[in-house]
């Protein structure tokens, strides 16, 4: 009996040290997957912990320029300059305020004119609520609130890049308050653009605010000297632009705004491209001849043959980032398209004082 117990004693030790010969077994066969979980995980943290750092690093080493108004639940940033007929600046994607602070360009129009110019939604220092798909109408309806509260019922608009959208879809939707347009370097009719999928990932739910807090920073400020290259090009990148504050442009935040636009870019041109027979008021379209990012003969060109008022200015050597690059020619843009703004108005008003004589 002693011997039959200890045999199955034994054989229980037997089966238990088997067993946990197989759980060591399968747990080292384990432990390699859980060790790259572990570490990418680890990864992924440092990464949201380093980039919420230097953003917060780079919002203190450039404040606020200008000042804040609160419409429709959005904290606008913008900054004014100078006095005279009022001439309102939207920037591009990506960009802000020191866009045009950095090119020259505020500076130069500040001497003959009211400017004013705004931090888009989700850039610079303007809010964007998750609540709303800021479209470029949803975005004009912001600026039409903005000026009116700033007390200025018409102006001229500058829109570079994505700003042309805000502004012509201002000039289709309130057409009273817009005096003139100059349109540079816009995108204006819908194409085919396999590299707006890929931007448009960070505003993905989820899977973008995961990418926008860890590896998006990362990878936008390694690919910033191609990007640089491509929308400067075949200009040099001028020394000008090192007052752009890049960081601000890399912060998470900012990332998701730029891709959001991205994403609604085509969209957008889908839905304004059948109105623009409507604007009526004096355009002036400049763009570089060798804009890499946005085809001058399918978007400028095109739009300046279907409007017969529009004048169109097409920059040799020149590529999107005009304002930088081309600044007096763009400046000469807005002169131009001042002048014929008073011209359109001084026609407007003899027309009406002759037909307030012909009704008496």
């Amino acid at each position: 009996m002693t011997a039959s117990f200890s045999a199955r004693r034994l054989g229980s030790v037997r089966r238990a040290a088997s067993s946990s010969s197989t759980l060591a077994h399968r747990s080292m066969a384990a432990s390699p997957y859980l060790v790259w979980a572990g570490a990418a995980a680890a990864f992924l943290s440092l990464a949201a912990f380093a980039n919420h750092r230097i953003a917060r690093r780079a919002e203190r080493a450039n404040p606020p320029m200008g000042r804040f108004i609160e419409i429709d639940g959005v904290r606008l940033h913008y900054l004014e300059r100078g006095e005279g007929e009022p001439l309102v600046m939207l920037h591009g994607n990506g960009s802000m305020i020191q866009d045009f602070v950095s090119s020259g360009l505020l500076d130069m129009a500040a001497q003959r004119y009211r400017v004013i110019v705004f931090d888009r939604p989700g850039f610079g220092h303007s809010s964007r609520p998750r609540t709303k798909a800021w479209t470029d109408e949803a975005q004009a309806d912001l600026v039409h609130g903005a000026l009116t509260a700033l007390g200025v019922p018409r102006a001229a608009f500058l829109g570079h890049s994505w700003g042309c959208s805000v502004a012509t879809a201002l000039a289709l939707n309130h057409p009273a308050m817009v005096s003139a347009l100059i349109l540079a370097s816009g995108y204006h009719y819908p194409t085919v653009r396999p590299d707006v999928a890929a931007a448009s990932v960070p505003a993905i739910p989820v899977l973008g605010d995961l990418m926008r807090f860890t590896a998006a920073p990362m990878l936008a400020r390694a690919l910033w000297p191609l990007i640089a290259r491509k929308i400067f090009g075949p200009a040099p990148v001028p020394a000008k632009f090192e007052g752009f504050p890049r960081e601000m442009a890399f912060r998470p935040s900012q990332i998701r705004a730029s891709a959001a636009e991205s994403a609604m870019m085509i969209p957008d041109a889908f839905g304004r491209s059948d109105r623009y027979s409507e604007l009526k008021m004096p355009i002036v379209i400049i763009a570089g001849a060798e804009d890499r990012l946005i085809d001058f003969d399918d978007h400028s060109g095109r739009l300046h043959a279907a409007l017969p008022q529009s004048r169109l200015h097409r920059v040799a050597d020149a590529g999107h980032m005009i304002h930088q690059t081309a600044t007096l020619p763009v400046m000469q843009a807005i002169e131009e398209a001042m002048a014929l703004a008073v011209s359109a108005h001084t026609d407007q008003s003899a027309t009406e004082r002759e037909h307030r004589r012909a009704a008496l």
